[in-house]
């Protein structure tokens, strides 16, 4: 169905510039109607061409208009060119055409801006016009209009043409269109045939291995109703997807970590696709499968149980978390799996090809995404356009404008580690266009991304999120330069725990290390907001660990909420709302009805706060005033499953930390290679001292880099304090981002030479496999590298005997 569009189109247009009334009428043919504009949206054409002068012209080309399209036998439809609701957020619409034409990225073929001004730069223009002013305080109407205001629009039509062109023609077009839906109802996995009896045989074989079959009628409890609701709602083939993903991971020799709520699921612990145990709490015997279930209360997970002996002599593993199935696929177990999957990054390619070989490419693209404008770039949009026009706007009247365009679409993206996948019964069109990132498609991998945000279609498709972090590549580096196992750490190793409370157990007094707690380093737990909690808390087993990882990832559930309630000894750590799954157990055990608990823990994670019937059921059964008030200041919480895989991947870092401090700070620096600086490593403590002071001096201007910066410097000073020595980087023996460790000292690598980035350090360690250099100026010619390069390796005397030239080798 064609429209003739507004005066952009080729009937106005053509209408405007005066041809002849006969081409227009023989243009028509081709349209199914025509449509006909009110006069604010084309007051901009007011002056632009020679017949139009006001108004009046403008009323004069819509009759004319009209006339044309009658004699053609089309159909005209009023319409508004709608861009937003309210006549109000014209403004915000103005001020983003000024930003785009100001920095040269007006999109082809878009009008101009309401100002009717060309483009140019901010440079080019310190006076806005009387016109561009009239605009500023009058923008033009581009607001969805109602039919009253439309009637309005066309009073100097006829009355019944008025009424065929706003109410009658209008309701035939719709009823020429179907009843459509962008996306269809239903869920639409992949098939992997035989998934339920894949996913049931895979389960128990791995539960009876562990816990003995039958299984304890507990055990056995869980499993049927998660099997039940996972069979039931057709997530047994997701399930025995991540389950092939992992276990190709592994047959690899890769560690996989797993993310968001999928620990929940006692199936997924089976399946081998997270390596949290969701159980209560509990012992069992490797030898025997004994296992007790009956513990202390005081005791949230099992890692922290005190050591026990089984009746047949064996030691007990400890193990359990105490997570609801229900926080990860609903109450009625129907939503739909969010399994969110972590690799080192540079796996990340091999396991998504991985993925298309077991569905085929046609059936796996990228989930896209949608890139807004955030608050910040709002804000300099605002700021941009008060430059250009001088508005005498105050700061409250910026802000407000700034947040009219603030989450405007920017461009479309892709989700960094998301594949969409679909049945081999269907086509990606059944569901959605597709496209490459942002347009580009001279993209070297012709990656091929969904149309639309992922999001709205979550409940249609199996989205799998396969992500490259850095956890699992820095557990591998450990476990190569240590030959020493991370499955087989305890979990409940003194000198690791105390790590989290003070620094007694890397020998470092607080004040030369600038922090009472010693997690420098340590994902999750060396950030200054973390160390901050640390030190309010002093946790002293995973459970309080795990808490606080909880606390840390969500929104107004420490500040001002639970930091108060623990400083004013209102309550211990132990109780505070840390996760989600807190506030389900914490109100079941008070009396609450299941449903009415998980309902109540939704709502407080999403931030929408207590409504006054939960607020008076919670009182009835006794839930304490401050509890109730906690929960209606939060405005996200984290899963606990999440912070549970989080503190586990952080805790085995730790114990190398510990137990191979070498080790752990050759694999925190080869992990942060790429922002590594050659001369912070060489220096002193005294030096990196002045070093921080200097950084924090300037600390109000520091970007993402200088953050970075500063966070690598607090590790290097760590290492220095204890007296872990880091030798300068060695043209011979450094590779490009890999630190090397010799004799308990640490090689840096190529890369943390200022201004030598990876293809020069690639190409080093190309050419000395061919020979070794004889000179420098030999070194530089064949590696291809500048002279600013060369002296500061010069500098730092990175080349040490190597003579600068032959002639130096012959004496002279």
């Amino acid at each position: 169905i064609f429209g003739s569009a507004c005066e952009a189109g080729e009937i106005f247009s053509a209408l405007v510039k005066g041809h002849d009334d006969i081409k227009i009428i023989n243009s028509l043919k081709f349209y199914n109607y025509a449509e006909i504009m009110p006069l604010s949206n084309n007051k901009f054409l007011i002056g632009s061409y020679p017949d139009i002068n006001d108004e009046d012209d403008l009323r004069k080309l819509n009759l004319k208009f009209y006339q044309l399209c009658s004699r053609a036998g089309k159909p005209v439809v009023a319409t508004g060119d709608a861009h937003f609701l309210e006549k109000r957020e014209g403004l915000y619409r103005l001020a983003l055409h000024n930003f785009l034409n100001m920095v040269g990225k007006k999109k082809a073929g878009a009008k101009k801006t309401e100002t009717n001004q060309d483009t140019e730069d901010s440079s080019s223009s310190t006076d806005a016009s009387d016109e561009a002013l009239n605009e500023i305080k009058n923008p033009v109407d581009l607001s969805l209009r109602t039919t009253a205001e439309m009637i309005e629009e066309f009073n100097y039509f006829d009355k019944k043409i008025i009424e065929e062109i706003v109410i009658e023609n209008p309701g035939k077009i719709v009823d020429l269109i179907d009843s459509i839906k962008p996306v269809p109802d239903g869920f639409y996995p992949p098939q992997i045939e035989n998934a339920e009896k894949l996913l049931t045989d895979i389960v128990y074989e791995k539960a009876g291995r562990i816990y003995g079959l039958p299984l304890p009628a507990n055990i056995q409890e869980r499993l049927d109703k998660e099997l039940n609701s996972i069979i039931k709602n057709k997530f047994s083939n997701l399930y025995i997807l991540a389950h092939k993903v992992v276990k190709k991971a592994n047959d690899d020799g890769i560690i996989v970590g797993s993310r968001g709520s999928v620990g929940s699921s006692v199936v997924a612990f089976f399946a081998g696709i997270t390596d949290v145990n969701a159980l209560p709490p509990h012992y069992v015997c490797a030898k025997c499968k004994t296992s007790i279930f009956e513990i202390p209360s005081e005791y949230t997970v099992g890692a922290d149980l005190p050591d026990r002996l089984c009746l047949c002599g064996e030691q007990m593993n400890k193990d359990g978390y105490n997570i609801f199935f229900e926080v990860f696929l609903g109450f009625k177990g129907e939503k739909v799996p969010d399994i969110d999957l972590n690799f080192p990054g540079y796996y990340q390619p091999i396991i998504h090809k991985y993925v298309e070989e077991l569905f085929g490419k046609d059936n796996v693209f990228k989930a896209g995404t949608i890139q807004t404008i955030d608050d910040n770039s709002a804000y300099a949009v605002v700021e941009k356009f008060v430059e250009r026009f001088k508005t005498n706007w105050s700061t409250a009247e910026k802000k407000r404008i700034a947040w009219g365009c603030s989450g405007v679409k920017r461009t479309t993206g892709q989700h960094p580690g998301g594949l969409i996948i679909l049945p081999k019964d269907k086509v990606i069109y059944d569901f959605c266009p597709v496209q490459f990132p942002a347009d580009k498609t001279d993209n070297l991998n012709r990656v091929i991304t969904t149309h639309f945000d992922y999001h709205k279609m979550e409940n249609q498709l199996v989205k799998l999120d396969m992500l490259g972090q850095d956890n699992p590549a820095q557990l591998l580096l450990l476990r190569e330069y240590t030959d020493f196992d991370f499955n087989n750490i305890p979990f409940d190793d003194a000198p690791t725990l105390e790590l989290f409370s003070s620094t007694k157990s890397i020998n470092v007094k607080p004040e030369d290390l600038g922090s009472t707690v010693a997690t420098f380093g340590v994902p999750e737990f060396g950030t200054e907001f973390v160390r901050g909690m640390l030190e309010d808390t002093r946790p002293k087993s995973i459970g309080e660990l795990v808490r606080i990882s909880g606390l840390s990832h969500g929104t107004n559930v420490w500040q001002n909420n639970a930091q108060d309630l623990i400083r004013q000894n209102i309550c211990k750590l132990a109780h505070v709302i840390s996760a989600r799954d807190d506030i389900m157990l914490y109100l079941i055990n008070s009396g609450l009805e299941p449903h009415q608990a998980f309902k109540t823990m939704e709502n407080v994670r999403k931030g929408k706060g207590l409504t006054e019937d939960e607020i008076k059921i919670m009182t009835e059964h006794k839930v304490p005033k401050w509890y109730i008030t906690s929960c209606g200041r939060i405005e996200y919480l984290f899963p606990k499953a999440h912070a549970v895989a989080y503190v586990v991947m952080a805790y085995k870092i730790a114990y190398y930390k510990i137990h191979f401090p070498a080790a752990f700070y050759a694999s925190f620096l080869t992990i942060k290679a790429d922002d590594l600086n050659i001369e912070h490593l060489l220096m002193d403590v005294k030096d990196i001292a002045k070093e921080q002071k200097r950084m924090l001096g300037e600390r109000y201007q520091w970007n993402v880099k200088d953050k970075t910066a500063y966070a690598i410097l607090e590790v290097i000073k760590e290492m220095k304090l204890r007296k872990i020595k880091i030798l300068n980087v060695n043209i011979e023996k450094s590779t490009v981002r890999k630190c090397l460790i010799e004799k308990g000292e640490i090689i840096p690598p190529l890369v943390s030479i200022t201004g030598l980035g990876a293809k020069a350090a690639e190409k080093i360690e190309e050419e000395r496999k061919i020979k070794p250099f004889s000179n420098q100026h030999e070194f530089s010619d064949r590696c291809r590298i500048n002279k600013t390069v060369l002296d500061l390796l010069r500098k730092l005397k990175c080349f040490g005997d190597l003579p600068e030239s032959d002639m130096y080798s012959l004496g002279f």
